[in-house]
């Protein structure tokens, strides 16, 4: 039989593994949290908003998206996600030509903090090629999917001159809501930041990780009511290399 003091010990123990455990948890996936390393979340003017965008480019949203930014005369941020880079270079052009940031969302969208640390830097280099060969400029900023990320995993960012970006504003729009409940799901974010007295960097999708041609409409028609919001709000659009 274990003595009390020992039977103590082993559970305060326990409780301190428990805890260091959900920290390391919360650094990995929290979108906001620092613990790890730096991340690129938002400025410090409330009357700034990024509208970002994951998992392009998507043959089926994404220029019609352009269309909707040009109508509002925003711009917007583009994580890309070099497999489908490779697929479509023409509508990465055109985002390109449209005056909107374009970044790294890895080659082929895994959960990085399941990967090796030559994977990781495989993913996100092969990914800066696939977008430098179309562009013809560096890549300065990554997303990581779904935000995971472990020290290794900044550090391969840090050596690859990328900046990791995260979000203060999900629209949880991945699994196809309807605009009204993308909308809702964002208002919490967009208030927090503006509590905060910070810029709000929406995390928005134009296209799917797992295949090509996803139908985003809900996401177009929240983003037009969103733009059209701002508007009579004073707020301003800006891409996230405003906040470095």
């Amino acid at each position: 039989m274990l003595s009390p003091r020992l039977t103590t010990d082993l559970a305060l123990a326990a409780t301190a593994t428990a805890a260091t455990a959900a920290t390391l948890t919360h650094a990995a996936y929290s979108a906001q949290s620092q613990l790890f390393g730096r991340t690129l979340i938002a400025g410090n003017d409330p009357n700034e908003v990024a509208l970002t965008y994951d998992d392009g480019p998507n043959d089926a949203a994404t220029l019609p998206l352009l269309e909707i930014l040009a109508h509002h005369n925003a711009r917007a941020t583009f994580f890309m996600i070099g497999s489908f880079v490779r697929q479509h270079p023409g509508i990465v052009r055109q985002v390109q030509a449209a005056g909107h940031l374009i970044g790294n969302h890895t080659y082929t969208h895994p959960w990085l903090t399941m990967l090796s640390a030559n994977q990781i830097r495989e993913e996100l280099r092969t990914c800066n090629q696939a977008l430098e060969d179309v562009l013809g400029a560096p890549i300065r900023y990554v997303r990581f999917p779904h935000g995971a990320r472990r020290p290794a995993t900044l550090r391969i960012a840090a050596e690859l001159n990328l900046t990791p970006v995260q979000w203060n504003a999900m629209g949880h729009d991945w699994n196809l809501p309807t605009a009204e409940a993308i909308l809702t799901h964002l208002n919490p974010g967009l208030a927090r930041a503006h509590h905060r007295h910070k810029g709000a960097n929406i995390l928005l999708h134009d296209g799917h990780d797992r295949a090509m041609s996803a139908n985003r409409t809900p996401t177009l028609q929240a983003t037009d009511q969103l733009l059209t919001r701002f508007a009579h709000e004073n707020k301003r659009t800006v891409t996230v290399d405003a906040w470095e």
